[in-house]
């Protein structure tokens, strides 16, 4: 079984520590723990994690945000994976932060990465992980907040949520979204 883990973010150092990029945060986390390397592929930064007989292709895109959909396209076609098996990590302002939820499918909630994923492939139905960054900003700076880095309060309570979100992932491939979702989304 092959599974396609797509972590939302934007490329590029100036962007490695900011709230709209815990989808690669999470990934690296998984990947430094697993000692596996990403590679510098076709739209996206890309590894292979093994876990109870499954394959996980963990795809970081380098095509910004608001194209994710184009290299979440490409890496389900190559890599024959169907379109349950794929899961997106995002960041969630509406969701308090540190809040993870599970869904099985859903809207776009006005999130430009999976806006661009339900362009592209023309669906909803995939399952997503949000991870609540709060809302904590002034109307008009939205942009600001989302692409500002994580304060001191929330960087220390990060490593645990990411430890949270890497059980997710493997939950999501070995007892599907319905279970995990009602193992996970019910914790605080």
């Amino acid at each position: 079984m092959k599974y396609l883990i797509v972590g939302l973010g934007n490329p590029g150092s100036e962007y490695e520590n900011t709230r709209h990029n815990i989808g690669f945060k999470i990934l690296d986390a998984l990947a430094d723990a697993s000692n596996i390397v990403f590679s510098d592929k076709r739209y996206g930064f890309v590894t292979e994690y093994k876990f109870k007989a499954r394959t996980f292709v963990l795809l970081k895109p380098t095509t910004y945000m608001n194209l994710s959909g184009k290299a979440v396209n490409y890496w389900l076609q190559k890599e024959k994976i169907p379109f349950e098996n794929l899961l997106i990590l995002t960041d969630d302002l509406a969701l308090p932060f540190g809040t993870l939820r599970l869904r099985g499918k859903g809207g776009d909630a006005g999130h430009n990465g999976l806006k661009s994923i339900q362009q592209v492939t023309g669906r909803s139905d995939y399952a997503r992980l949000r991870f609540g960054i709060g809302n904590d900003f002034h109307p008009g700076q939205q942009v600001d907040y989302v692409l500002d880095e994580w304060d001191e309060e929330e960087k220390a309570a990060l490593p645990e949520k990411i430890d949270t979100c890497v059980q997710i992932i493997k939950s999501f491939g070995t007892i599907g979204v319905a279970r995990t979702m009602n193992q996970f989304n019910k914790r605080k």
